[in-house]
């Protein structure tokens, strides 16, 4: 028999959470109950990391490892309180996203099995303008953890170059992620000329370790600075979310001197709470000075000065202006070079 629901005062509304002693992450034991109580005990940092942005939901409706799906659309009959805002797709198909205005939503999403909580670049007041470059540091076969720290420490000295405060997280499973809070003036095409500008000059000062190559068979043993997190309408996985993995880890923020010891799956349900209890939030300072991407910007039009093209988008959107053709070298080579690909 499924326990009764338990009815929560968030925010001065009243949540229900339904079948709370469903086990959701299987490593521990940790429930749907016990997962709500997480996300209320990091609230302060996990509102100004992900506040007031539109949510693409991944639920869990039988916790992680069980069967999933994606989730754009605020359901019919959700309570009449939830802040929406409409988004679109690359292909332009629009959708009602939830807003993460306060817990209570985030209660009211994680009693909808949605375990973790992918998150707009922008807020949704001003959607125009993308406020987050997100580098996303991906290893590649051949490559491991050690790797992506020495990474992250090569994009945080480049950074620092050019006078951009930067904030790392660990993704919650292999990668870090790399945000930069922005002065709200440039759309999500420009930001990602930015980000592909960065991942073009990691590659040309570390082409041993990391690469900016968008076809997986040029990628090599190094780490990928996946520039294509930054497209239009492109979410990211939210900082104190938690990862559908039995172990409930968490992507955490993190301090820049944690980045040569940090244990990523050390960092979970289950220890999160009391290490931000003791140390803080690293990501207090986020908002205290915004940053400006025109030192990359101007990387950016230096490349293509150069006579670089854009750099491939995913398959998902549209075909860009100076994109090259969709399709990897050695097909292109196979059927005769690029003139041939139509």
């Amino acid at each position: 028999m499924a326990a009764d629901p338990v009815l929560l005062d968030v925010d001065g509304i009243e949540v229900p959470v339904t079948s709370p002693d469903k086990v959701f992450f299987s490593k521990r034991g940790e429930t749907k109950l016990d997962l709500v109580h997480y996300y209320l005990t990091v609230a302060g940092p996990f509102l100004r990391a992900v506040g007031g942005r539109p949510l693409l939901l991944e639920r869990y409706p039988d916790g992680a490892r069980g069967k999933s799906f994606f989730q754009k659309r605020v359901p019919k009959g959700a309570p009449e309180w939830l802040r929406t805002t409409v988004v679109a797709t690359p292909n332009g198909t629009t959708s009602n996203a939830l807003v993460a205005h306060d817990m209570a939503h985030i209660v009211w999403a994680v009693n909808m099995g949605c375990l973790g909580f992918h998150v707009w670049p922008c807020r949704a007041i001003d959607p125009a303008h993308a406020d987050e470059l997100r580098i996303d540091l991906d290893p590649q076969p051949g490559t491991n953890f050690e790797d992506v720290r020495a990474a992250a420490l090569e994009v945080k000295a480049v950074l620092d170059e050019l006078g951009i405060v930067s904030f790392p997280k660990t993704s919650g499973s292999k990668g870090i992620h790399i945000h930069v809070r922005l002065q709200p003036r440039w759309d999500s095409y420009r930001v990602r000329y930015a980000a592909v500008a960065l991942a073009r000059e990691m590659q040309r000062r570390r082409p041993d370790l990391l690469t900016c190559e968008w076809w997986k068979e040029e990628r090599g043993a190094r780490v990928f600075v996946d520039f294509n997190q930054n497209a239009p309408r492109k979410t990211v996985f939210g900082a104190w979310s938690v990862r559908p993995r039995v172990g409930a880890q968490v992507s955490t923020p993190i301090r820049w001197d944690e980045v040569v010891d940090v244990q990523p799956d050390e960092l979970t349900l289950a220890t999160v709470p009391a290490r931000l209890a003791e140390h803080g939030d690293p990501w207090a300072e986020i908002d205290d000075d915004l940053q400006s991407i025109e030192p990359l910007l101007a990387w950016h039009e230096r490349d293509w000065a150069g006579g670089l093209m854009d750099a491939p988008w995913p398959p998902v959107y549209p075909k860009q202006p100076n994109e090259p053709p969709r399709v990897s070298p050695s097909r292109a080579k196979r059927e005769g070079g690029w003139g041939a690909i139509t």
